[in-house]
């Protein structure tokens, strides 16, 4: 028993400090850390911020492959109704906006 007490008593700082490591960032909390609740705020809005960056830029590299896309679908269309035997006028080809 006095094995048992001896070591829960030894234990008992490493259960507390581990609690602190675990905490919320609340501020009624033992051991708030304003700092580091500031610093990780910043690096989620951070990584918020650089998603956005990437959606936008991932967004205007897909409007602008089926930009290029559409050009030569209407380029190969302009040469196939050209190199067709008897066609006197082109036809306008009809271009639809992505944007």
């Amino acid at each position: 028993m006095k094995k048992w007490l001896t070591m829960c008593v030894a234990l008992l700082p490493l259960a507390a400090s581990a609690n602190m490591l675990n905490n919320n960032n609340d501020a009624n909390q033992p051991g708030y850390n304003p700092s580091q609740q500031r610093m990780q705020n910043q690096m989620r809005n951070q990584s918020q911020q650089q998603k956005q960056q990437l959606q936008q830029s991932q967004q205007r590299q897909s409007q602008d492959m089926q930009r290029k896309l559409q050009e030569q679908r209407n380029s190969t269309q302009q040469r196939v109704l050209q190199s067709q035997p008897g066609q006197s006028r082109v036809p306008s080809v009809n271009q639809n906006s992505t944007q």
